[in-house]
């Protein structure tokens, strides 16, 4: 195999990775429950979301996989190993949110999740700025989702 097929082959390993673990979230949807919270005036519309989120899945798959081209996955274990932890955090705060209807829960995880991304990016930045570049629109949307998921839990919580 050669290196540049081998390289293909690798990114889209990481965006199917990516894509399984947003699909698994994707399970659980706002439907009625959601529709019914009470929500802050600053909520964006529902048609914003799902745009946002591939351009930003995209993003996280493309900064694994230039870490993984720099430094393979021996070398690069720990940045790699914590991108796949951002990744599950990632994963199960939907179905904490809407799967559980548990806004509580769900910020609890969130927190967690923006700490794991922000070490993501920190390893990240270090093996190749571009990869570290990368998780920088993924960490501002989830320190608004943040800011959005504890208003929701504050209003809608007796």
């Amino acid at each position: 195999m050669t290196p540049a097929v081998r390289s293909s082959l690798a990114l889209v390993v990481f965006l199917a990775l990516t894509f399984l673990a947003a699909g698994s979230g994707a399970r659980f949807m706002p439907g009625e429950w959601y529709a019914a919270l009470a929500k802050p005036s600053w909520n964006p519309p529902a048609w914003v979301f799902a745009p946002v989120w591939t351009f930003l899945y995209i993003c996280m798959a493309v900064a694994a996989w230039l870490v993984w081209r720099r430094k393979g996955l021996l070398e690069g274990a720990v940045p790699l190993s914590l991108w796949a932890v951002q990744l599950g955090l990632n994963s199960v705060w939907t179905w904490f949110f809407f799967g559980m209807h548990n806004p509580g829960l769900a910020f609890a995880d969130i927190l967690l999740l923006w700490l794991a991304i922000l070490s993501t990016l920190i390893l990240f930045w270090r093996v190749t700025r571009a990869a570290g570049a990368l998780f920088l629109p993924y960490i501002l949307w989830v320190s608004f989702a943040a800011i959005l998921n504890f208003a929701l839990w504050r209003m809608n919580t007796p």
